[in-house]
């Protein structure tokens, strides 16, 4: 399977209804969805239940005021919300459907090898390490909404502020991890013209 970059205008086209666009989406995410679904659900109509309501959730998100905020990110996102459907599938069924618990070995991760996750890793320590300097609304505040993905509206009800403020209190914690960021690990490289 040849894997594909995104980029904001591939989700612009997608959420305007590119019809070609919507295809390519559709026939990528089915076909790596059908890799992962395979192994953990026994019935076919289950998987293809949470396939669906993937697509759904992903469409929903994506047509929202907001959006995507990493348009380069689309696959990491269609796997987080693939993830969570598939949860909520086995919390209803008493995760009967799954067969993990089958002592199978899980499939590889398709692209990424030893080296990648090893740094992946890492880079989420060092992430974790950051998080925890910072004070604690805005480590609260960047987790609710970049790590646990929480709809943006349930975040002002949980801070009790409004849209408003929540987009300076936001700016305002990006801001002392950027600079906690480069204290500790120094400025990031720029990306090159073709990267």
């Amino acid at each position: 399977m040849q894997f594909h970059t995104f980029d904001a205008s591939y989700v612009a086209n997608l959420c305007a209804g590119e019809r070609q666009t919507q295809e390519h989406f559709v026939a990528y995410f089915s076909a790596l969805l059908e890799i992962k679904l395979r192994s953990r659900l026994r019935s076919p109509h289950a998987a293809e239940d949470v396939r669906q309501e993937t697509f759904a959730r992903v469409f929903a998100v994506l047509r929202r005021d907001g959006g995507l905020r990493q348009p380069e990110r689309l696959g990491a996102f269609v796997n987080t919300v693939c993830n969570n459907v598939l949860f909520e599938q086995y919390r209803e069924g008493g995760r009967g459907e799954s067969l993990d618990d089958e002592a199978r070995p899980e499939p590889a991760a398709a692209g990424a090898d030893a080296m990648e996750m090893a740094s992946s890793r890492e880079l989420a320590r060092k992430v974790r390490e950051i998080l925890l300097k910072l004070p604690e609304r805005d480590r609260a505040l960047l987790k609710a909404i970049f790590l646990d993905e929480h709809d943006r509206e349930e975040v002002c009800r949980r801070f009790g502020v409004d849209r408003e403020y929540l987009r300076v209190l936001l700016h305002r914690a990006k801001q002392g991890f950027k600079e906690e960021y480069i204290r500790r690990m120094g400025r990031p490289a720029p990306m090159e013209a073709g990267a």
